[in-house]
């Protein structure tokens, strides 16, 4: 069988791309080397936080905050659960504060409802917050999803569609044919028609089964999970600096993420550093000082990639017909099902209602 469209990796981004494909009447593979959003889709804090996102971001955030909202009018089957709080990125010194206010100050020239208050009000908002704050943007548009059930959600969609299924089936490299794709694997051989590239942080390896040269900077960041403990805070909070999010689910549980993130390889084997662990728990107990009484119960690592100019690449590849990329967002996430939409519609020749972002000026050269 000849798919129409193969598409691989099946995070957010991925999953996304392929349901809006199918119900755009194309046959589409849906591949990975894992399980449907088991890795950074999966694995991640769920914040749903526009002071996360670059200015340039906002308008598309904005839209994928709703499509999270009301995912079961989109996404068949169980949408992933979402709840929507206030979020609040708080300043502890001068330096932060000025900081804050011009991340507030683009934020907001993008639409972003982002109101800068004092310490004292933002503890009004944030009761469990430390007096310690000088400053706080507060921005209603903000929630939590629970984001290790993201898999569970997209699966009776994906399957509903159509679309064929291929987990745990790793691609190891990708011949261009005259009228397509044959994707290589343990597994044996696949075709396609079209092939869509949406490989999070091995999205520069994927392209360079194409001849492509798309350098990323891949990073790694401390997650950590705490016991279930009596409810300290109802707001998704960040800080000014970036080196911290802190979100507490329904059932007690303190997600902190943000951390110091270190240089990554996904060739090598990555584990959490001591120092890095208990300076991200530091900055949490000082942001919400009831976390002093919680224990850690697991920590990990996420592994982002990073294009050399921050920004997404989302759009045709030069030189290879009827192939597509889609990676490099940050945050991937909260914008993954709009952005993947997006793709979708120009796979299939239709005009995107918002403009994508093509690696046009990230590839440096072809590869040899």
């Amino acid at each position: 069988m000849i798919f129409d469209c193969a598409v691989v990796g099946a995070g957010v981004m991925g999953c996304s791309t392929a349901l809006h494909l199918a119900r755009g009447g194309m046959q589409v593979a849906l591949l990975d080397r894992g399980a449907i959003c088991g890795e950074a889709s999966g694995a991640n804090a769920g914040a749903l936080t526009m002071q996360a996102a670059s200015a340039a971001l906002i308008p598309y955030a904005l839209r994928a905050h709703e499509m999270w909202l009301h995912m079961a009018s989109w996404c068949d089957g169980r949408p992933v659960p979402v709840t929507a709080r206030p979020g609040l990125s708080i300043a502890f010194t001068e330096a932060e504060a000025a900081m804050l206010e011009e991340q507030a100050r683009v934020r907001r020239r993008s639409a972003a409802p982002i109101e800068l208050v004092s310490g004292g009000r933002a503890m009004e908002i944030e009761p469990g917050l430390t007096d310690r704050v000088l400053l706080a943007g507060h921005c209603p548009v903000d929630g939590i999803a629970s984001a290790h059930l993201t898999g569970r959600a997209f699966r009776p969609a994906l399957l509903d569609a159509g679309i064929a299924l291929f987990e745990k089936r790793a691609v190891d490299g990708v011949d261009r044919q005259p009228h397509g794709f044959t994707l290589h694997g343990s597994q044996g051989l696949l075709r396609a028609r079209r092939i869509v590239m949406a490989g999070g942080a091995w999205l520069e390896g994927m392209a360079a089964w194409l001849g492509v040269a798309l350098p990323m900077r891949l990073l790694a960041k401390p997650l950590v999970v705490t016991e279930r403990i009596r409810p300290v805070m109802r707001t998704v909070l960040c800080a000014a600096s970036g080196h911290l999010s802190l979100t507490q689910d329904a059932k007690g549980g303190v997600l902190i993420g943000g951390g110091w993130a270190i240089g990554a390889s996904p060739r090598n084997e990555l584990q959490v550093q001591s120092d890095d662990l208990r300076e991200t728990i530091r900055l949490a107990a000082r942001a919400i000082p009831a976390l002093r009484e919680a224990r850690v119960l697991r920590a990990w690592l996420g592994l982002e990639g990073d294009t050399a100019d921050g920004m997404p690449a989302i759009g045709p590849i030069p030189g290879v017909p009827d192939a597509w990329m889609i990676g490099g967002v940050q945050p991937g996430y909260l914008t993954g099902p709009y952005l993947g939409m997006l793709l979708a519609r120009s796979v299939l020749g239709q005009e995107p209602e918002m403009p994508l972002f093509p690696p046009d000026r990230l590839l440096v050269q072809k590869a040899a």
